[in-house]
């Protein structure tokens, strides 16, 4: 492989590496809230109900009793609820 090519991808990783550690970065600072309702089936955080262990557990898309984090302020947008139902 060239040096210019090496190079090249040596610099795409780093970009990469860059990017992800500045999304990091913003979510470590943005507040984050249990939102209930807005996780789809088998991607919530915790909190599934009957039956249930935790995360990743519940049966159904927007399960009222199953909850995600989402940053703060954005849960009534997404059309879920503080507490569950």
């Amino acid at each position: 492989m060239s040096k210019l090519a090496t190079s090249t991808l040596a610099a795409i990783a780093l970009a990469g590496l860059t990017a992800g550690a500045a999304l990091s970065a913003h979510a470590a600072k943005m507040p984050q809230e249990k939102c209930f309702g807005v996780a789809m089936a088998g991607k919530n955080d915790c909190a599934a109900g009957p039956g249930t262990t935790c995360a990743g557990t519940s049966k159904t898309d927007k399960q009222a009793n199953a909850w995600k984090y989402v940053d703060e302020g954005t849960c009534k947008s997404m059309m879920g609820t503080l507490k569950a139902m």
